[in-house]
């Protein structure tokens, strides 16, 4: 068996490394103090360049809008492999639930659950692909 071993430098392009992570509060904060970038049904997308070679992504799920830990893993799953794939330019992106995705008495995730929220959040990301001015 063969590993490939590129996680510890952040390089590769379907691979989710702490690099390519917010992980700090305050990488949160910086991120989160400039106005939203995008909108759709249920989430807000905020962006802000980086200095780094790749882009690096944070997601905010609070349970007041997806009661259930099932629920909250799915949409953080679905929202990591949607950044993975969508080759974004250096930016820094947090992407945060912003509405109700379900109730505590209806099943946690469906099919047209995740179907609907992995398109709106393809949708957040492929906003960002334009080509930016040079600051």
């Amino acid at each position: 068996m063969e590993s490939c071993n590129n996680s510890s430098t952040g390089e590769g392009q379907h691979d989710f490394a702490r690099a390519r992570r917010i992980v700090k509060t305050d990488e949160f904060s910086s991120v989160f103090r400039l106005r939203p970038t995008q909108k759709s049904a249920h989430f807000v997308l905020y962006t802000r360049q980086n200095q780094l070679p790749h882009a690096r992504l944070g997601v905010v799920v609070a349970k007041k809008f997806a009661p259930r830990a099932v629920t909250r893993n799915t949409i953080k799953r679905v929202t990591r492999e949607a950044f993975r794939v969508a080759g974004l330019p250096s930016i820094d992106c947090v992407v945060r639930l912003a509405r109700p995705v379900n109730k505590k008495d209806g099943p946690a995730t469906t099919a047209s659950l995740k179907a609907e929220l992995r398109q709106e959040i393809v949708r957040l990301f492929a906003s960002q692909k334009k080509p930016r001015p040079a600051q």
